[in-house]
């Protein structure tokens, strides 16, 4: 407990223990001892026997000095770091050689970790001392362990290890939450929201100013994007940088040469929506990207691939398509659209970039464009002569049926490309969020077959439940549970469990609004097979103590709650409309 204090010249146990062998006066000796290894003030002695009088123990008073001593100590030590003084570091250096012998002496300790935590740079000595015991490394300060991380990058990666595990299950539990809405949804949290993260918090701070440090964190990023495909990791990717942007950190910052590309790019994610001033300037960042410089188009689109950044520019595009119609003009005619377009694809095509160390633009299929969006209007329009055609006076009605199928570029093109599919998606959550039942009965059983099965991934599962919730009138109607869930849901069920999860998800919150008869079937269907994760295990069971409570206290018959406001009874001609579907 007191190893150290010899080699600094001050006696020990091990010394008062010779002492009182050797000497043949016992009490003289400890008086003596304790002359010597007291306190160094002469006026003091004569005070030391009123304290014996007042029943003070000499061990109470010295322990109350020396706390007292050593929290003005620790406050000296900051006073100098955070001087002027040109020897500032060298003073802290020779305390530093004085007081780490102590290192391990529990009352000493916090001085010494206050002198290393000051210390821009501490010996390399003390640093492969402090890293070989454990529970040194464990108390010293995150200043003191920079200095050790910069140069051992396995360590470095064992903390920081950890902490993108619980990044990715916090967003996965975000994507199977048991809140079915379609206003407090994943993509709901402001950026600057989630840069206040546990996670994005502690990595920061692990960082500090340091560049080596940084640089190491986007490497574990880029090779765990790689090896798994996650997407989240472009997440952290983005909000790393502007959570070191919110603390002004200019080191990082003004070296990283996507930070400017992502600030402005931030700003957009915030209003949802990529206005025409901030698209020419994120346009300019990668127009300007100089030969010889092509490798940061790897971190552009990882940027681009953050569901954040994609959901922003999708939603754009989709906005921007409205107008368009509006207009009567092209997709082609839109500079607005291309950029969007080429921003979508830049980050669609992240994983490919940097697994082949090939940094190219990606060229966007022209197609898309003259065949995939006209395809898309034409939806639209078709959609749109519907709703009007009902509304026409009887005798003015033509014999038109709602179109089921799809036009086959549509098809296509959701099939086999892949900024293509993530339009098509989107534009069937479009459709949803207007509660068009028609459209979306005629679009959802294209679904079942995507490029890479994208209408089956986490994220739009999520979304899509929670737009549903919007029709959940419907679900009373056994044509619409055929499509939702024969023509779409359940044909990947049985091999993609997590379509299994989302699909529980939703019956929790719709239960009460499907067929009788059709929700009997479905929990027939959705029973989970012995090998199936807890998760859908416990969602089932859930679901099925729902349904129980529901059989033994069956809800009172809707009543409609009177309206009379003491006016004349109007006669309103009925006529039936379809909702329309503005793009």
């Amino acid at each position: 407990m007191f190893a150290g204090l010899p080699e600094l010249g001050i006696s020990n146990g091990e010394d008062l223990k010779e002492t009182l062998t050797n000497c043949t006066e016992p009490l003289k000796a400890i008086d003596q001892f304790q002359i010597e290894n007291g306190i160094l003030l002469p006026t003091l002695q004569s005070a030391l026997p009123f304290l014996d009088l007042h029943g003070t123990p000499r061990l109470e008073f010295h322990q109350s000095v020396f706390n007292e001593l050593r929290e003005k100590l620790m406050e000296r030590v900051a006073i100098i770091a955070e001087g002027k003084e040109e020897d500032r570091y060298g003073k802290l250096e020779e305390l530093l050689e004085k007081s780490f012998p102590l290192v391990k002496m529990p009352s000493i300790q916090p001085v010494v970790m206050q002198v290393l935590k000051h210390l821009p740079k501490v010996p390399e000595k003390k640093l492969k001392i402090i890293m070989a015991d454990k529970e040194l490394y464990k108390v010293c300060a995150v200043e003191v362990k920079r200095q050790i991380w910069q140069d051992n990058q396995a360590l470095f990666g064992d903390e920081v290890s950890p902490l993108l595990k619980q990044y990715i299950v916090e967003k996965e539990a975000a994507l199977f939450s048991s809140d079915l809405s379609i206003l407090h949804n994943f993509f709901s949290p402001s950026p600057k929201t989630r840069r206040q993260g546990e996670v994005v918090l502690k990595l920061t701070q692990m960082i500090g100013k340091n560049v080596k440090l940084y640089d190491m964190v986007l490497q574990f990023l880029r090779t765990l994007f790689l090896r798994t495909r996650n997407v989240h990791y472009c997440t952290l990717r983005a909000e790393l940088l502007m959570s070191l942007h919110d603390l002004d950190i200019s080191e990082i910052c003004s070296v990283d040469p996507c930070h400017k590309f992502t600030w402005c790019l931030d700003a957009c994610i915030r209003e949802k929506f990529v206005d025409g001033k901030r698209a020419r300037e994120l346009q300019g960042f990668l127009d300007g990207v100089k030969k010889g410089q092509e490798q940061v188009l790897g971190d552009l689109s990882m940027i681009l691939c953050d569901p954040f950044a994609c959901n922003t520019l999708v939603l754009s595009i989709m906005r921007n398509l409205q107008e368009l119609l509006s207009q009567d003009s092209l997709p082609r005619d839109s500079p607005d659209l291309m950029l969007l377009l080429r921003m979508l694809s830049l980050g669609q095509g992240a994983w490919d970039m940097i697994d082949s160390q090939v940094f190219k633009e990606p060229r966007l299929d022209l197609e898309v464009v003259t065949r995939f969006l006209p395809a898309v209007m034409s939806v639209v329009v078709d959609d749109h002569t519907f709703t009007v055609e009902q509304k026409l006076p009887s005798e003015e009605k033509s014999s038109l049926t709602y179109p089921t199928t799809l036009p086959d570029a549509f098809n296509r093109y959701l099939q086999e490309n892949r900024v293509a599919c993530e339009m098509g998606l989107y534009y069937v959550l479009h459709i949803a969020k207007l509660r068009n039942k028609n459209a979306l009965q005629r679009l959802l059983p294209a679904l079942v077959e995507t490029y890479n099965d994208m209408a089956f991934g986490d994220i739009f599962l999520h979304l899509l439940t929670g737009h549903l919730t919007l029709l959940s009138d419907e679900f009373g109607s056994e044509d619409f549970c055929s499509v939702v869930f024969d023509g779409f849901l359940l044909t990947s069920f049985a091999s993609k469990e997590n379509v299994h999860r989302h699909i529980l998800r939703m019956l929790l919150h719709l239960h009460n609004k499907v067929l009788p008869s059709y929700m009997e079937s479905l929990v027939k269907t959705l029973e989970p097979p012995k090998q199936c994760s807890e998760p859908v295990k416990e969602l089932y069971t859930q679901l099925m103590e729902k349904l129980e409570a529901q059989k033994k206290s069956p809800p009172p018959p809707d009543e409609t709650p009177s309206l009379d406001l003491g006016l004349h009874s109007v006669t309103v001609p009925t006529t039936t409309s379809t909702p329309t579907t503005p793009l």
